[in-house]
C-alpha cells in the first residue's frame, strides 16, 4: 500500500531542497560551459544535498532522502521559472532611496492634532 503520509512529508521536504539548490546552481553555472553538464551537475548537487538536508534536519532514511534529491531536481527548475521577475535582486533593493506608495494609501493627517 502507498504511504502518502511519507510521499507528502518527502515532497514537502523537496520544495525545499528546490529552492535552496536551484539558487546554488544559478550562483554556480558560470564554472560549466556546456548544459549537459549542468544538468548532470545540478542533479548530483540535489542529490547530495538533499541526503544531507535530511540527515541533517530530517528522520527519514537514506533511500528516500535520495528520492527527495531527484525530485527537488525535478521541481527546481519549475520553481525558479515561477518566480522568475518576482523577485528584486538584493543590490536592487539596497540601491533605492525611497518607496512609492500609491496614493490611495497615503493617510491625510492633515486635520488631526
Amino acid at each position: 500500500m502507498l504511504d502518502l503520509n511519507l510521499l507528502e512529508q518527502m515532497l514537502i521536504v523537496a520544495v525545499a531542497m528546490s529552492a535552496i539548490s536551484c539558487a546554488l546552481v544559478q550562483k554556480t553555472k558560470k564554472w560549466f560551459k556546456c548544459s549537459s553538464c549542468l544538468c548532470f551537475y545540478s542533479l548530483g548537487l540535489n542529490l547530495v544535498l538533499g541526503v544531507l538536508f535530511c540527515i541533517t534536519f530530517t528522520s527519514i532514511a537514506f533511500p528516500e532522502s535520495l528520492w527527495i534529491g531527484f525530485f527537488s531536481f525535478i521541481g527546481a527548475d519549475t520553481i525558479y521559472k515561477s518566480l522568475e521577475g518576482k523577485l528584486a535582486s538584493y543590490s536592487s533593493l539596497v540601491s533605492k532611496d525611497s518607496i512609492a506608495v500609491p496614493k490611495e494609501n497615503l493617510i491625510d493627517t492633515k486635520g488631526e492634532k
